[in-house]
């Protein structure tokens, strides 16, 4: 899967979950259907999560400055923020690429983070299932502190 179909698929998939939550909270606050919004902002939050990182990895990938990597970030807590901003970064060409495998000339090629995008993504299988691992765990963890607003909001 190229860098550009899994960020596109991770945007659509956050917005479509924005929807689930959202009509989550109209059936707890319009019908008192109290564990939709639980059901609903449990799929929002890992599919949130997941597109957050998938972010940051593409945004690396296809060498994005650190501000349009934390904006592409922030567009997930802004509902269907997303697509706008994914609609914009293909008509700029900001997706377009495989994934670098191999260090090139690039002077950003040179740093760490690039170094070790590069090691991952060597090892595709540790890569997702340290980026499982690693959602589930802060998941977990967000889950233990409770929602946004508290556990009566």
């Amino acid at each position: 899967m190229s860098p550009k179909r899994l960020y596109r698929a991770l945007a659509f998939a956050e917005a479509v979950t924005w929807t689930i939550l959202i009509a989550a909270m109209i059936l707890k606050y319009a019908a008192g259907v109290e564990w939709a919004v639980l059901v609903g902002g449990s799929i929002h939050g890992f599919v949130f999560l997941s597109y957050a990182l998938t972010a940051v990895i593409v945004g690396v990938n296809q060498r994005w400055n650190l501000g349009r990597i934390a904006f592409a970030v922030l567009t997930a807590i802004v509902p269907y923020a997303t697509i706008p901003f994914d609609l914009w970064l293909v008509r700029k060409g900001h997706l377009e690429g495989d994934w670098r495998r191999e260090k090139t000339d690039h002077p950003a090629d040179s740093n760490w983070v690039n170094g070790l995008l590069r090691w991952f993504l060597a090892r595709p299988v540790l890569l997702i299932s340290l980026a499982v691992v690693g959602i589930v765990v802060v998941f977990a963890g967000l889950l233990v502190i409770g929602p946004p607003g508290g556990r009566e909001a």
